[in-house]
């Protein structure tokens, strides 16, 4: 079962998290099912860039982004080389870091 490393993010995980999830599952369930509250505008169906994550380890044990979550990410705030899109990212077996980067582009949402 890989382990999680949450880095701080203010508003939704301030002290961060180490999160343990089974290997299969997405990591926006993975973040959600431990009570990080992450956005998920189009529910989980790589529609938007509110899941937008940056994974600073653990990068190459992850499935591939398909050409769809690419396109998408094009649109990130904050884009860089391993930004992905946590409800398309699939657990591997290694452990990970990830962040959560400061703002997103949600233009539904009430808090922005």
């Amino acid at each position: 079962m890989p382990q999680i490393v949450l880095l701080p993010h203010a508003t939704l995980c301030p002290d961060g998290a180490v999160i343990d999830a089974p290997a299969g599952k997405t990591l926006c369930d993975a973040l959600l099912d431990s009570d990080v509250d992450i956005e998920h505008a189009c529910e989980k169906s790589c529609a938007c860039t509110t899941c937008h994550v940056v994974i600073r380890e653990g990068y190459e044990s992850l499935n591939e982004p398909t050409e769809k979550e690419e396109d998408l990410l094009d649109k990130a705030w904050g884009l860089e080389a391993t930004s992905r899109l946590s409800c398309q990212v699939v657990l591997g077996d290694d452990d990970m870091v990830v962040e959560i980067p400061k703002y997103t582009i949600n233009h539904a949402s009430e808090h922005h």
